[in-house]
């Protein structure tokens, strides 16, 4: 178990982190997010070692995680960070990178390993290629997999797919996370994206300025956000009066109905594929909401909140 105990930690002067505290089970996946820097990274560095802190503690399975005052190689040696500059050595093949820490003692068992991750990341077909020839998305795949190498019990991921394409994201994502589970791995990745967040994470911590201002389930957290920016981090949302009561609704809780106390005039709209993004103004401001049908500029319309 992970357990971070009322942590402060500065760069200089003005705070990075404060008093933050939490814990994580083994083999559960806990999502960090947040605004560009607000801590995330500095969270997930302090976690593994790499800084030392200004007070509190980290333990891991009850042994203390220190920095480089007390370590001459900073880092854990049962976790694995990846940081978002991949850190690839550029003139061997990928194969070599994804392997570099593996045991040479049984080569068939380490071809074996190499191969096994680079399916995962899906990548296989450039095996044989030197890192500097990669894409800046096919090097995140490779340092992924390299970070999995020797299967540690605490993975620690830095943004992980800011560089992959959308096709193979989704695709890329599903595996890993079935993987981690698989050999449950216990694993913070630090996202802007809403689709680690929801779709494959147990836990969520939200940080504001060094400090984690809320923490529960994805659905928990999504559902009933504490306020306009925990909301904003997943969609557009509106904050709205209905019935007299201020509400953050996003943009797919809101219907058009026959007639209503909220009327909106159309002023831009968005095409989603499945959807219309409709962009209207109100009495108080502009609001977002989705729509099958897309409405010429300056319709009227009534909107509501759905009931279910």
């Amino acid at each position: 178990m992970l357990e971070v105990l009322n942590i402060n930690f500065s760069y200089l002067k003005e705070i990075t982190i404060s008093n933050c505290n939490f814990t994580l089970q083994k083999g559960k996946t806990l999502a960090v997010i947040g605004e560009s820097g607000c801590g995330k990274s500095t969270l997930l560095k302090l976690v593994y070692g790499l800084y030392d802190l200004n007070s509190g503690e980290i333990n891991w399975n009850g042994i203390p995680v220190l920095g480089p005052k007390f370590n001459l190689i900073p880092g854990m040696d049962t976790m694995k960070y990846l940081a978002q500059d991949f850190d690839l050595m550029p003139y061997i093949s990928v194969a070599e990178n994804v392997g570099k820490y593996l045991s040479n003692i049984y080569p068939e068992a380490k071809k074996e390993r190499i191969n096994e991750l680079l399916e995962i990341v899906e990548i296989q077909e450039f095996a044989s290629v030197k890192a500097k020839y990669l894409s800046g998305g096919q090097m995140q795949r490779v340092a992924i997999a390299r970070v999995l190498a020797l299967e540690p019990e605490l993975l620690l991921l830095d943004e992980p797919f800011s560089h992959i394409d959308n096709f193979r994201k989704n695709s890329l994502r599903r595996k890993l996370f079935a993987y981690l589970k698989q050999k449950e791995i216990t694993c913070i990745v630090a996202t802007h994206d809403s689709t680690d967040v929801l779709s494959f994470a147990d836990e969520v911590l939200v940080m504001k300025q060094g400090a984690i201002i809320e923490e529960g389930t994805p659905d928990s957290i999504y559902k009933c956000p504490k306020n306009l920016y925990v909301a904003s981090l997943f969609d557009d949302v509106n904050e709205i009066k209905i019935d007299g009561k201020v509400q953050l609704l996003y943009p797919h809780q809101l219907i058009v109905v026959a007639h209503s106390s909220l009327q909106v005039k159309v002023f831009n709209s968005f095409f989603r594929g499945n959807t219309y993004l409709i962009e209207a103004r109100h009495a108080k401001g502009n609001l977002f909401f989705e729509s099958d049908l897309d409405y010429p500029i300056d319709t009227i319309l009534f909107l509501e909140k759905k009931t279910k």
